[in-house]
């Protein structure tokens, strides 16, 4: 599909959403909070709605991929009898694979004046004929994530979801780090509240935090940090689709239990 048309189908899909909110006089009733699908990673398509990133953009040596994976995926090796809160055993479909080498290093030249170790995606900007498609969650209090780290074991505790929405400051950032239950490879299913994503500007937390504007968020994304902690390798995540939730659709003891998130603390932004 042309870009043109791409654009249209939004314009036309943003103009239907409106009139039908108004002709059902939607701000009249009761809030909606069936789980919201935001993005999925099954098909080509898909993925192609998606921009990456990395330090090598700037002179550094990182390399990034979002590819479709369209191998099979066979049922955990784990020894657990039943998966616990938030385990998935098996995705058997085409998903996203989020993968590369994470260098701290920079090309000659660069040394002392940039810093390596970032890579990341994020969904792309989606303008219309009538203002630009974004994503209303104020009715939602968990983001979700369908993932499963792989790569090598240093690299998984360096991802961060990153959400950027509509606001007077393009740069600023709402962050916070993945935190992974399973060590094995296999899919698990994470529950972030809103509430507990810390607003960035620059890579640094801002210094007066504020209420997240959940009516307008323009993109999500996930970026590897391994500057931050010194961590390098091979680094791989494989992602099936991001959603809103609410308290009613997480699993008991599947919820993120709240830890400090500062944010990226990095000089340069995510993509």
């Amino acid at each position: 599909m042309s870009r043109l048309s791409q654009y249209l189908n939004r314009s036309g899909k943003l103009l239907r959403d409106s009139t039908s909110r108004m002709m059902r006089m939607q701000g009249a009733d009761e809030p909606i909070r069936a789980p919201v699908t935001l993005f999925t990673f099954n098909s080509r398509s898909d993925i192609q709605h998606f921009a990456t990133g990395c330090d090598a953009d700037i002179g550094g040596l990182s390399t990034v991929h979002l590819d479709l994976d369209e191998s099979n995926v066979f049922p955990s090796t784990s020894t657990k009898t039943s998966p616990s809160p938030g385990e998935i055993s098996t995705v058997r479909r085409p998903t996203g694979k989020f993968w590369g080498e994470m260098n701290l290093g920079v090309r000659s030249g660069l040394e002392g004046r940039i810093r390596g170790g970032y890579a990341g995606f994020r969904s792309k900007l989606r303008p219309t004929l009538f203002g630009e498609l974004t994503e209303d969650v104020s009715n939602h209090h968990f983001l979700a994530l369908r993932v499963r780290a792989a790569g090598h074991p240093r690299t998984r505790n360096s991802y961060y979801i990153n959400i950027q929405t509509d606001g007077p400051i393009t740069t600023d950032l709402w962050q916070h780090r993945l935190f992974f239950r399973r060590d094995d490879g296999g899919w698990e299913d994470i529950y972030i509240p809103f509430d507990d994503f810390v607003l960035t500007n620059g890579g640094e937390v801002s210094s007066q935090q504020i209420h997240m504007f959940r009516e307008r968020v323009r993109t999500v994304g996930v970026s590897l940090l391994g500057g931050n902690s010194g961590v390098t390798g091979p680094y791989e995540l494989g992602i099936d689709n991001i959603s809103a939730v609410n308290t009613e659709d997480v699993p008991a003891g599947a919820a993120h239990v709240h830890e400090s998130s500062d944010g990226t603390r990095w000089e340069r932004p995510p993509v």
